[in-house]
């Protein structure tokens, strides 16, 4: 979104909030008169469709959730046979400009049905995470140069037609993973991340100035306290290089998992604020890796911990939990400078949006749920809950024939009982409510019908923490 936009929008909401009565616990409000700019489609993802050797294939799952940019990073991990570096040129000692010195051959069939679900990419140069004992691919590139020369044939075959290549205007092209993630991401200094980047970007930019080219994909962007971001060392020292060399950043990646919902606006305001302080009030902010993480707590991921624990955490990640956290996150960042934000990931594995063999977990129906909130685009005022346990956001379609509530019930207590209030509905007359609800019974179902009654709407049965719930609004009393 156009920052001005965005700003704006933000406006709206903050005067509406200003103008609001005060609501009662467990109290939700939806004013259709009042505008509140546009719901924004945030819910891209991490990885193409096709998994599992393509005995797995997603794509009619993408097609309905209308996933709207796809970020390639971690494809067919852990053993990545498609987008990374190494496995497109695939001997070091090869000529870059040279077109049978690249393989490109099951990454051009991934990127194509990556593209036939409708979605835009942001193309990550580099390397998968290696959790490995014995790190084969993350380590610096011994002559950056050429790397950088690599990448551009990377992107003249997909942009340009290069080696029987193809022409498909992928736009972002993002400069490593986490390279302070040492050394699952990166072996080297952090002076050996700036001049590859520098390297990189430089080069890119020099041939095709349209493109965006961006980085550093952190995974650790700084402290949190008392509610207050304070930038890491990293990054910090990473815009001031930029700055300091005039170096390309046409948008900033970072990554978050976490245990509160609310955590994603704290550092997005905080990170806006730094890229603000060193000039590049244009670059565009990427929420581009986030999902749930129960506790905050990583070490169930470890390897002493596999079996019960680990199983244990990634039922909560894609049940109930995460989906109601993710819903949480995706209306959160309404209100939040981002631009755009992938979650981690779409594809099978434990922090995945479906099951090994391809059924979809809960966390996945929040993700489509909030794609159908999007059939009613023109945001209005809704207010009540906490962005940290329950939040809300609500919509018109463009005719004004129809209203949609996304209600995102995380943690619940001490918000029962949970009433909804609508008011300035866009038509005269009754009106009818279906309410369709993703919990540990129910994958986006449809529980209750009815017409809208002219008391509150008594939600407490229906949507007990943790669920999410889709409400669509019609005319009509039938």
């Amino acid at each position: 979104m156009d920052p001005l936009r965005w700003t704006m929008s933000v406006c709206l909401v903050i005067c509406s909030a200003a103008a609001a009565e005060e609501l009662a616990e467990g109290a939700l409000l939806v004013d259709c008169a009042r505008d509140a700019g546009d719901i924004r489609p945030l819910h891209g993802g991490n990885c193409g469709p096709l998994e599992y050797g393509e005995l797995v294939d997603l794509s009619a799952y993408f097609r309905e959730a209308r996933f709207p940019l796809l970020r390639l990073h971690d494809c067919h991990w852990p053993s990545p046979d498609v987008v990374d570096i190494h496995v497109l040129f695939p001997n070091p000692d090869a000529d870059p400009e040279r077109p049978e010195s690249y393989d490109f051959r099951r990454t051009d069939d991934y990127l194509k049905a990556t593209l036939a679900t409708g979605a835009q990419i942001v193309y990550r140069l580099g390397e998968s995470i290696e959790h490995s004992k014995r790190k084969y691919h993350v380590q610096p590139p011994a002559d950056p140069a050429k790397w950088a020369a690599i990448c551009r044939g990377i992107i003249r075959h997909y942009n340009e037609g290069f080696s029987r290549g193809f022409r498909h205007g992928i736009r972002y092209w993002e400069i490593w993973n986490e390279p302070e993630n040492r050394p699952l991401m990166w072996t080297g200094s952090d002076e050996d991340y700036f001049r590859l980047y520098e390297t990189a970007a430089k080069a890119i930019k020099a041939q095709w100035p349209d493109l965006k080219v961006g980085g550093p994909s952190l995974g650790y962007t700084g402290r949190v306290t008392k509610g207050q971001f304070e930038p890491g060392e990293f990054l910090t020292r990473f815009l001031e290089r930029c700055r300091d060399r005039a170096l390309p950043l046409d948008f900033l990646s970072w990554h978050l998992y976490s245990d509160d919902p609310s955590e994603c606006l704290v550092r997005a305001r905080g990170i806006r604020a730094a890229l603000d302080r060193c000039g590049f009030q244009k670059t565009e902010l990427h929420f581009n890796e986030w999902n749930y993480l129960p506790g905050s707590d990583w070490s169930p991921f470890e390897r002493r911990n596999q079996g019960l624990p680990r199983e244990r955490m990634f039922e909560q990640i894609c049940g109930a939990p995460g989906a109601a956290f993710s819903a949480c996150v995706l209306i959160n960042l309404q209100d939040s400078p981002v631009t755009a934000a992938n979650y981690y990931s779409n594809i099978n594995h434990g922090f995945g949006l479906f099951s090994l063999h391809g059924r979809p977990h809960k966390s996945y129906f929040a993700l489509k749920a909030f794609a159908r909130l999007l059939d009613t685009p023109q945001r209005v005022y809704a207010a009540g809950g906490r962005p940290d346990q329950l939040a809300i956001c609500a919509g018109l379609n463009r005719d004004k024939t129809a209203v949609g509530v996304l209600i995102a019930n995380f943690r619940g207590t001490p918000l029962e009982p949970l009433r909804l209030t609508v008011r300035g509905l866009p038509w005269q007359g009754p009106a009818r409510f279906e309410l369709a609800v993703v919990d540990a019974a129910h994958g986006l179902d449809v529980v209750r019908t009815g017409a809208l009654p002219a008391e509150p709407l008594d939600l407490s049965a229906d949507l007990k923490a943790p669920a999410v719930g889709l409400i669509t609004l019609s005319k009509g009393d039938r």
